[in-house]
């Protein structure tokens, strides 16, 4: 059954968010992105007469050896409070994830109220897949909806365990991402542009391999351009490859005429972009230099390919988008984009996220991934543990 068609009334509904915000030293949230993707699904089902239990972990918990200091830092307290302002309601909070104290408080729970569970990833089961975890967890309610894409790339047991112990269902925003990603894959107006920038480069490394076979072009910047410069020998100077990177390196036709690289680049000596800037070619980039952001003949060149786009999918800033002398190429690619013809114009990863939302212009998307890792995993091709657990691969 649909998410759609599935009588909530009365019903005790878990459903997986990821509320995964970006948090100041002050525990103040930064981006509440994430929140707003949520709003709906929540929406609909107070509308529909469900008792809400929102699921989600915050950050790495597991990291933190002081136990005092860890639940100060991520709990999900300050969490329900930003909800209760967006939804204009006041959102309950427990201190746990599960057990006798909270099946209670839930049996005292009225149609259409919500309720937020402590942080799942205090709970050494949530990153175990404990399945015994998640009967825990099915025991507070009658059925589970999985609204949280972004995190379908784990093997967590709120993520890939939970629908083995309880009725689950899609949830709409979710199966909205894994359609409009699917179409990439399957059958896009063509042609099709790809852009990927920032940082982790393993997992960028495994799309472009992919998008190869899949793209017209490949618009590379970002960590991805300088490692693909440094193999092909035009940044001599870039530091010795990750033994890793390299061999990923050797399985992607570098000389393929689909992949763009950046023609100019701006460089700095100063750590995070400080001190005097350049404007050079790759090559001519000191020892002592690095690269902060495309230069303004690769923006020209990359936003007439983008003029050309039928769809395009980025992923990543082309730059260090956050300091201003840096920003010009992100801006500039972004605005491409939202200015372009494309009938599809698809963007994703945290920071492509906040830098849509710097410029104002994520309403210019069709649409916008907040799960970078769990995109970039679905389009390279692997196997999602939370996506095989919903029925979906």
């Amino acid at each position: 059954m649909s998410f759609q068609d599935f009588n909530f009334l009365g019903k005790k509904v878990l459903l997986r968010c990821d509320l995964n915000v970006p948090l100041d030293d002050q525990g103040n949230i930064l981006d509440d992105f994430r929140l707003q993707r949520a709003l709906p699904t929540i929406f609909f089902l107070r509308k529909a007469g469900a008792i809400i239990i929102l699921l989600s972990h915050l950050g790495e918990p597991q990291g933190i050896k002081n136990k005092r200091k860890r639940k100060k830092q991520l709990t999900l307290k300050p969490i329900g409070q930003r909800l209760s302002e967006l939804l204009r309601e006041k959102v309950l909070f427990s201190k746990k994830n599960k057990g006798r104290s909270v099946r209670r408080l839930i049996q005292k729970m009225k149609p259409g109220e919500i309720l937020l569970l402590e942080n799942l990833r205090f709970d050494q089961g949530e990153e175990q897949n404990s399945l015994k975890f998640a009967q825990q967890l099915a025991r507070l309610g009658d059925v589970f909806v999985n609204e949280a894409f972004s995190v379908c790339h784990r093997a967590h047991a709120s993520v890939a365990a939970l629908p083995q112990a309880l009725p689950c269902l899609v949830g709409p925003e979710l199966f909205k991402e894994f359609n409009f990603l699917s179409q990439i894959l399957q059958k896009p107006p063509r042609p099709l542009v790809v852009i990927i920038g920032g940082n982790k480069t393993q997992s960028k490394l495994k799309v472009i391999k992919r998008f190869l076979d899949l793209a017209d072009y490949l618009l590379l910047a970002g960590e991805s351009a300088n490692l693909v410069l440094a193999a092909k020998g035009l940044w001599p100077s870039h530091p010795l490859l990750p033994a890793e990177d390299m061999a990923m390196l050797q399985d992607i036709k570098l000389t393929d005429p689909k992949i763009y690289l950046p023609l100019d680049v701006l460089v700095s000596s100063e750590p995070n972009g400080g001190g005097i800037i350049r404007q050079t070619g790759p090559a001519g980039a000191r020892r002592d230099e690095d690269i902060f952001d495309i230069g303004p003949e690769t923006i020209s060149v990359y936003q007439e390919i983008i003029g050309q786009a039928q769809t395009v999918f980025w992923a990543g800033p082309v730059g260090l988008f956050e300091v201003k002398a840096f920003s010009h190429g992100t801006r500039a690619i972004a605005s491409a984009i939202a200015q372009s013809q494309a009938q599809l114009k698809l963007a994703g990863g945290g920071e492509t996220v906040a830098a849509l939302r710097k410029f104002n212009l994520t309403d210019d998307f069709s649409f916008i991934s907040t799960g970078g890792g769990a995109m970039l995993s679905f389009l390279a091709g692997e196997k999602l543990p939370g996506l095989e657990a919903l029925g979906l691969l």
